[in-house]
């Protein structure tokens, strides 16, 4: 059985070498192969530390190491849904990039019966770690492990260290001060983790391969939750199953508007479009929203103080052209998110009669609306 260690780097790329030390010092399991997760900035670090400058090279020659299988084609740089490199993941929509990526990953090894997998949360983001740790305990099987590494405080995020040494070697440390190599303690330790993947059948784990970490979290969540959904006006969110989708003010609005109409349903039709009436359901419903003041001028008003003020003698009927788009928009963003099945029951539907469309959601989703201070 091939044994396999996978990491997750950030700008300490010495992770790597301190879990091998540990690995074969403390007489652990030693990889055949490794594989690192990271962004594209902190990759030059790990080629320039490991490679150019060669420590990893020095670690396995000075402690008659085996050789371990490792080269740049096996760094895998986070990517968006492009393809396109992460440069250091600090936005909010990379988080999803880097958990989709890791979870495929994780799965993507472990659909091999004949390896193990040691996967490390020794490097990286907090979130890195998290991810990692929770695409082990969902798809990781009896023969895989996790750990953490750890090395004294005055070592640690200190860039010219990277395994204790067996001779005197005198570096610079934090604030100025000499460090010897040789007096580092490198210590790993295990993780226990719940393994989960025995629960599923076959064909769950299939989808989870298949599926990014939004989806997954939902279709686990689905399982023991009832048909629900949260509306955020402050965080401009719809929350299903434990999945928190962006939406815009403009759409959120269209989809909270929806959920309070009588059957959760709205027949675009002539008599609707010669009615101010849905106009003023929905602007009193985006009003409460940060959204972009040019909403307003699309239902007649000059801006946001014509509403307030009860300004409304200009207020014009709701558009069929208006509701179309925002649906299409709404309805992409949460089956990018969702498993089908859930997708299926929050989607807006849409079916066209004569004179215009009807447009509802699900009458037996149960849709709250929560506040943050």
């Amino acid at each position: 059985m091939k044994n396999i260690l996978l990491c997750t780097t950030g700008a300490t790329p010495q992770v790597l070498t301190e879990t091998l030390y540990a690995l074969h010092t403390q007489g652990k399991t030693f990889p055949d192969e490794m594989f690192v997760i990271t962004t594209e900035n902190a990759k030059e670090l790990l080629v320039q530390g490991l490679f150019v400058e060669g420590h990893l090279q020095t670690l396995i020659d000075e402690y008659s190491m085996p050789e371990v299988v490792f080269d740049e084609s096996h760094i895998w740089v986070i990517g968006d849904e492009n393809g396109k490199p992460l440069i250091d993941a600090k936005r909010e929509e990379d988080q999803a990039h880097m958990a989709d990526f890791i979870t495929s990953k994780v799965a993507e090894l472990t659909a091999d019966e004949n390896c193990a997998i040691h996967a490390s949360i020794a490097g990286g983001r907090k979130t890195m770690a998290f991810y990692m740790g929770y695409a082990m305990s969902l798809l990781g099987r009896e023969q895989d492990a996790l750990s953490h590494v750890f090395i004294n405080d005055e070592f640690e995020f200190v860039p010219d260290f990277y395994y204790p040494t067996k001779e005197d070697n005198w570096i610079e440390g934090k604030g100025g001060q000499k460090l010897n190599t040789k007096d580092a303690t490198v210590t790993l330790a295990e993780i226990p983790f719940v393994r989960m993947r025995k629960k599923f059948e076959g064909d769950l784990i299939g989808q989870i391969e298949q599926a990014s970490f939004s989806k997954t979290v939902a279709m686990m969540n689905s399982s023991d939750q009832a048909k629900t959904a949260q509306i955020s006006p402050t965080a401009m969110t719809l929350s299903v199953h434990g999945v928190d989708i962006k939406l815009t003010a403009k759409e959120l609005a269209l989809y909270q508007y929806l959920t309070q109409e009588p059957g959760k349903t709205v027949t675009v039709d002539r008599q609707f479009v010669e009615s101010v009436e849905p106009s003023k359901a929905y602007l009193s419903i985006y009003s409460l929203m940060k959204g972009d003041a040019r909403v307003y001028k699309t239902f007649g008003l000059e801006d946001e103080i014509a509403w307030n003020t009860g300004e409304l003698d200009n207020l014009k009927p709701m558009e069929k052209e208006f509701v179309q788009p925002i649906r299409t928009y709404i309805n992409r963003k949460l089956k990018e998110k969702l498993p089908a099945g859930i997708f299926e029951k929050v989607q807006i539907h849409s079916k066209r009669i004569s004179g215009g469309n009807i447009y509802w959601i699900d009458e037996d989703l149960q849709v709250t609306e929560i506040f943050h201070p």
